[in-house]
């Protein structure tokens, strides 16, 4: 299936067996390209030489911090892959952890990750908003 026929389907087809499988497929594809970055990262940074030159050493310090922090990313994002793929495999994939509405098609295509509708995430940063203006 392709981007354009998932839109296309009726609404009554959400999160039809079709379209979790082509989420599954992608949120995989999505996986598997996330684990080789992850990788080559881990070896760029084994492979990292360390230089006696003080201004040298701290600039590499800063270039192994940025991909550390990069790796955290990343390896955060594999989480949330698995928590959908496994939202998939409850059959809760698709629908709002918080409200039980449906996520919506285009979101899902945008961020296949995501749990919350658009409605209660935007709820979610102004109640984060608000709490850390206290």
């Amino acid at each position: 299936m392709t981007e354009d026929q998932l839109l296309n389907q009726p609404a009554d087809a959400y999160m039809n067996q079709a379209q979790q499988a082509f989420f599954a497929a992608l949120l995989k594809s999505q996986r598997l390209e996330l684990q080789e970055r992850i990788e080559e990262e881990m070896q760029v940074l084994r492979e990292q030489e360390f230089n006696s030159d003080p201004l040298d050493a701290g600039s590499a310090e800063e270039q192994r911090q940025w991909q550390l922090r990069l790796l955290e990313r990343e390896k955060k994002l594999l989480n949330k892959i698995d928590q959908a793929l496994n939202r998939i495999a409850r059959d809760e994939y698709g629908w709002c952890t918080e409200t039980g509405e449906p996520i919506g098609l285009k979101r899902l295509l945008f961020r296949p990750t995501a749990s919350l509708s658009v409605e209660a995430k935007e709820r979610q940063e102004q109640k984060e908003k608000h709490l850390s203006k206290v």
